[in-house]
């Protein structure tokens, strides 16, 4: 069973953009009891104000007209009532909206808005010149009016980049994914396909044999046992590969952590190596967590640089950090240690020394090794 549409209705408003109605019975009050006509008539714009307000969250189509009525309306209240709290409404709330217009739409609409107070400050200022002076609460008071478009607009934009290094991550996490399918369908072709192709080859020579030569079978059939033997361990250690994480997979997780510390990763090369062989990559990516773990924790550092290369003979990553340097090897740590025997383990090198205010490392693993 359906629900009816009204709740639907209720369930899809955005009751944040309606947090700051709250202060409007403040504006209402002023006039109640009305007495007098002119009271009617300032409820009368609370009304339409408050069906404007209204209609500039719900009918964003209505804009180009709800709000600079909106906006005048507030702006009355400002000139002949010198209520100036009234116009923070849409200083707030139109302000969050045209942060993610083109800036033009906001520079006219701040045009309006002051225009609006400096106005209520002539009118002020020519009833009762003695108005103005930091003894009148009143004054200070437009300390809060005079900043609100600003500091909304401010806070929608910090809003939508968020939202938009959100979904860059969630794009990049895909573009992983599919790398990672590539990764794996080129693993297979370079080493399973090859052998399983030999593989029936071979058994189309043995059946020939057969006929022909029976006495050569027997070592043509050993040659396919040894070689679908060796193919099973290449399973094994692509099953294996598969559990080790890349390059980008690390630099995708470390980055996050590194900008919750405030440091900034900036990496040169890295296109090239996502494409260095599996194995390298686990190597280094393990490597990689335990060097910018102690990037964070203690090298008190505002970015890394991250360096990937690779020349004829080997693959190279060097990671230099700005922070304070200081003793290289810590008592009871076991971060370098492990990273110089991980490294050493698969026939590479570990280098790690001062370098300007920063800390560097050198990794590096033989190609010879590593090429398939």
């Amino acid at each position: 069973m359906s629900k009816p549409k009204w709740l639907a209705r209720i369930k899809d408003l955005e009751w944040t953009s309606y947090i700051w109605l709250g202060y409007l019975p403040y504006s209402v009050a002023i006039y109640l009891p009305a007495k007098t006509a002119q009271d009617w008539f300032w409820l009368s714009l609370l009304a339409i104000f408050l069906v404007l307000y209204i209609l500039v969250v719900e009918k964003s189509t209505w804009r180009p007209v709800t709000i600079p009525l909106e906006l005048l309306i507030t702006g009355l209240f400002s000139i002949f009532k010198t209520n100036n709290y009234l116009i923070i409404f849409p200083g707030w709330q139109i302000s969050f909206i045209l942060a993610q217009h083109p800036k033009k739409y906001f520079y006219w609409f701040l045009t309006g808005y002051y225009g609006f107070i400096l106005a209520s400050l002539i009118e002020v200022y020519q009833s009762d010149p003695n108005m103005f002076g930091w003894h009148n609460g009143d004054i200070m008071g437009l300390v809060f009016p005079i900043l609100s478009p600003l500091l909304s607009y401010t806070l929608s934009r910090s809003i939508v980049r968020q939202r938009q290094l959100r979904q860059t991550n969630r794009r990049l996490q895909t573009i992983i994914q599919r790398d990672e399918r590539d990764r794996i369908a080129r693993d297979l072709h370079d080493t399973l396909g090859q052998s399983f192709s030999m593989i029936t080859l071979k058994t189309e020579l043995a059946k020939k044999l057969l006929v022909k030569a029976p006495n050569k079978v027997g070592p043509e059939l050993d040659d396919i046992e040894r070689t679908s033997r060796e193919n099973l361990q290449l399973v094994r250690s692509i099953v294996n590969d598969l559990h080790q994480k890349s390059i980008s997979e690390v630099l995708l997780e470390q980055n996050q952590n590194l900008l919750a510390a405030n440091v900034w990763l900036v990496t040169t090369g890295e296109k090239q190596a996502i494409q260095w062989p599996t194995t390298v990559q686990g190597i280094f990516a393990a490597t990689l967590v335990e060097a910018l773990t102690n990037v964070i924790r203690h090298a008190h550092a505002q970015q890394v640089q991250l360096g990937f290369s690779e020349v004829a003979t080997q693959y190279q990553v060097v990671v230099q950090d700005n922070g304070r340097g200081g003793p290289l090897e810590r008592a009871g740590a076991n971060g370098i240690t492990g990273m110089r025997a991980r490294l050493l383990a698969a026939h590479g090198t570990f280098e790690i020394g001062q370098s300007g205010h920063g800390t560097r490392l050198i990794l590096s693993l033989p190609k010879e090794e590593y090429q398939q």
